[in-house]
């Protein structure tokens, strides 16, 4: 979810036609410290135009007294290193384009070939991601179905899957992840969602009442198109590939597009800033799809919960967005702050649960503000996933597992501890 303005130093360039891969060898993953002064840090950024990933405000200003993580690209290193004139840094990746490789070594394989004791191993291509849906879906058929929300930009389906213990039409549960492309990790930890509630139904008492409860419907990848081009062109890339009127840039930030609120500080309207809200609310057809049928599975039986899921901070968040003054409820606050404590209960991860707006930043046309005052889903909740940035977004394959696990119990604690 990170991410504000600064992504046109490193950015695809398009040669008669055919986009180019976006190369982040010898680049620089690094924090920079940010004090009271936060002009010497913002000279840097604006000055050599580096993408940052996290430690900026709404108006892409550093936070005072915070961490600002950015990328410096290779050409940049020397003019970099004369601008922080003895700035106590940290390098989160010495060699950026060597650790997407590493991280990006996914697992293919093929449609016979999902093995579902290993999922977790590895990142997957996105046809692999919609073969598991199938594979488990196949192993489940008296109890689960594919289930789409629309198509994207580029016609692909926006796959989940839907499943349910005895019968169902009962009150929902909405998960979703990789909203934001390069969110990777975010994927994998919806699928343990549906992985373990649907492999575990028939053996766990406590998981055959969660289904016997609720049906849940489970998107792993909402912006299919983003990210099938992290996989084959730009590993850091964030938005739909939506086309813009007037301008070469490409894509919305399909959690700055919700037609609630929109146009409001915390988006951009620069096509080429990350954060771009479209050129009007819910002009993106990964919003449209999305929209209706929450809306929908409002209608005819109720959405309980509504999660979207993020990386990277470590944050179990509430609305709202758009205002960091708008009211909490206290049913959603007291279950983030719990389902916050119950992650960190199993390796220690820590989580700070608030507001959105008060916790990270505003957010204009976000999806839990949407969910909260448009649909009327009774809890709403977005997550920001490991890690708060040693790796960033390019989280090691051995943190999946672990990752995925810590997270199932702040889900746990929700399922359990929700009221009808």
């Amino acid at each position: 979810m990170k991410s504000q303005v600064l992504s046109l130093a490193l950015a695809s360039s398009a040669v008669g036609g055919v986009l180019a891969t976006v190369s982040y060898d010898g680049a620089k993953a690094i924090r920079i410290p940010v004090g009271e002064d936060v002009v010497p840090v913002m000279k840097i950024i604006d000055q050599l135009q580096l993408p940052v990933w996290k430690g900026v405000g709404a108006d892409g200003v550093p936070k005072a007294n915070n961490n600002v993580d950015l990328v410096v690209p290779a050409e940049k290193a020397e003019e970099f290193g004369s601008m922080i004139n003895g700035i106590n840094i940290e390098v989160m990746h010495e060699d950026l384009g060597a650790s997407i490789a590493e991280e990006s070594s996914v697992a293919d394989v093929s449609a016979e070939a999902v093995n579902l004791g290993t999922w977790f191993n590895a990142y997957h291509p996105y046809a692999d991601h919609l073969q598991f849906l199938t594979t488990l879906q196949s192993m489940y058929p008296s109890n689960s179905e594919i289930v789409t929300s629309g198509t994207s930009v580029a016609g692909r389906a926006i796959t989940g899957l839907h499943f349910y213990g005895a019968a169902k039409g009962k009150p929902a549960v909405v998960l979703h992840g990789t909203v934001h492309a390069r969110e990777w990790i975010s994927t994998m930890t919806v699928e343990y969602v549906i992985y373990n509630l649907l492999s575990n139904y028939t053996t766990n008492t406590e998981i055959k009442g969660f289904l016997d409860k609720y049906d849940f419907f489970v998107f792993p990848v909402v912006n299919p198109d983003g990210f099938v081009y992290t996989q084959t062109n730009d590993r850091l890339w964030r938005k739909n590939r939506q086309t813009a009127p007037s301008s070469n840039c490409i894509g919305r930030d399909v959690n700055r597009n919700w037609n609630y609120r929109w146009d409001g500080a915390g988006s951009s309207t620069n096509p080429c800033d990350e954060t771009f809200k479209g050129s009007q609310p819910a002009d993106s057809p990964e919003n449209q799809g999305l929209s209706a049928f929450l809306n929908n599975i409002q209608a005819t039986q109720g959405v309980q919960l509504y999660m979207d899921i993020h990386s990277y901070s470590q944050l179990f968040m509430t609305p709202y967005g758009y205002s960091c003054t708008a009211r909490v409820s206290t049913a959603n606050a007291n279950l983030a702050t719990g389902a916050a404590r119950a992650i960190e209960a199993v390796y220690g991860t820590d989580y700070v649960a608030g507001p959105l707006c008060g916790t990270l930043y505003q957010v204009a046309g976000g999806s839990i503000d949407y969910a909260q005052d448009v649909t009327k889903a009774k809890y709403v909740f977005t997550i920001e996933l490991r890690d708060t940035g040693n790796y960033g977004f390019v989280l090691p394959p051995a943190q999946i597992r672990p990752t995925v696990l810590e997270t199932w119990q702040g889900f746990r604690y929700l399922f359990t501890n929700m009221v009808l």
